[in-house]
């Protein structure tokens, strides 16, 4: 209720609000640079920019995805406060953002992540750039929270769920898209929570059975036998991304889950799981001095933060230790990457 309180007084942003000199696209189209690239000290322009993987890049171009975030988070503490309270103030005001963000003609965001994670001097934008919109999923469960309410009218709600199918048509059918549907690695799971959440929120059914088995038969295949992903554990920031891959697996898990097809229970024929995998990275986050690889080159400090999957995983497997630690670490971060990797702001709305 604080934060949705500070959510009524905070301004309504929009994509448009800010325009890089860099972005080969207009005023509507979602930019930003890729973490973790830096000018290059052989040339005199510092093009092409170069990787030093996990340094973020301070002078990078992110305020499209500050905005976003920030949208979002609005948006979450406003239909939290009407979901407890019933109140229409703050629907009212959540409407308004969704409605200014996605939908009117000044401000709206286009539908595509054609120019997210661009590299100054090698590519206008890159398939890896659609991990920024995974901050999107909340705002689907958002909207149908809101359904109902006075401010959601019938034009508005249609017209969410249109900009939506047509950005998931565009990550699944735009070289983009298709590059970062086939990432081996966190990239890969959160394209498909991403394109889970929005197919259920548009009524694809046929995209959420491709999502389905894709689990099974793709990104299972990226944890090894003691339930750890050696493509994050390889990274320069092997226990932020540990703890990320599990908790997007964990969100997979919820958005796919039906009766029939329970894929908490699931095991692949190689053994694969997700209680494998949280097997092994919950004595890390209970006890993170136990950490047996590197520590990360930066914001180790950070972590564990508060992650919706202690409270889906939690609730649905009947994990106390996990629902201890939500109840335990701080409300939220006040580190920025920590917050830049938690993609639920408020996982009871997902239940």
């Amino acid at each position: 209720m604080e934060k949705a309180q500070a959510a009524l007084k905070a301004p309504v942003l929009h994509i448009t609000d800010l325009v890089s000199s860099r972005s080969e696209g207009g005023p509507h189209d979602y930019y930003s640079n890729g973490d973790y690239w830096w000018p290059n000290p052989d040339t005199e322009d510092g093009l092409p920019y170069i990787q030093r993987d996990g340094q973020t890049n301070p002078d990078n171009f992110n305020g499209h995805r500050i905005i976003m975030c920030q949208m979002r988070t609005n948006v979450v503490h406003l239909t939290s406060a009407y979901v407890l309270t019933g109140e229409e103030l703050y629907a009212d005001r959540a409407v308004t953002h969704l409605k200014e963000f996605f939908l009117d003609k000044e401000t709206y965001m286009v539908p595509h992540l054609q120019y997210a994670q661009a590299i100054l001097g090698v590519c206008s934008g890159r398939g890896i750039g659609i991990i920024d919109t995974l901050h999107l999923v909340d705002v689907v469960f958002c909207i149908e929270h809101l359904k109902h309410c006075r401010a959601m009218t019938k034009e508005i709600y249609t017209g969410l769920k249109t900009w939506f199918c047509r950005y998931l048509g565009w990550m699944l059918t735009d070289p983009n898209g298709i590059q970062e549907m086939n990432k081996d690695n966190n990239h890969g799971v959160c394209f498909f929570v991403q394109a889970a959440a929005f197919a259920l929120f548009t009524d694809n059914e046929r995209i959420v059975d491709f999502c389905r088995d894709c689990y099974k038969k793709g990104l299972l295949n990226q944890e090894a036998e003691d339930g750890s992903f050696p493509r994050e554990t390889g990274r320069t920031k092997p226990y932020n991304y540990s703890i990320f891959v599990v908790d997007n697996m964990v969100s997979l898990c919820h958005l796919l889950s039906k009766p029939e097809d329970n894929l908490w229970e699931y095991e692949s024929p190689a053994g694969r799981s997700i209680k494998k995998a949280l097997d092994f990275i919950t004595p890390y986050v209970l006890d993170k001095s136990a950490w047996p690889y590197e520590p990360d080159v930066m914001h180790y400090e950070a972590f564990p933060a508060r992650t919706g999957y202690m409270m889906l995983a939690g609730c649905t497997l009947g994990r106390e230790e996990l629902l201890t630690l939500y109840d335990n670490l701080p409300v939220e971060s006040t580190d920025e990457e920590a917050r830049r990797n938690i993609a639920t702001r408020q996982p009871l709305l997902w239940m």
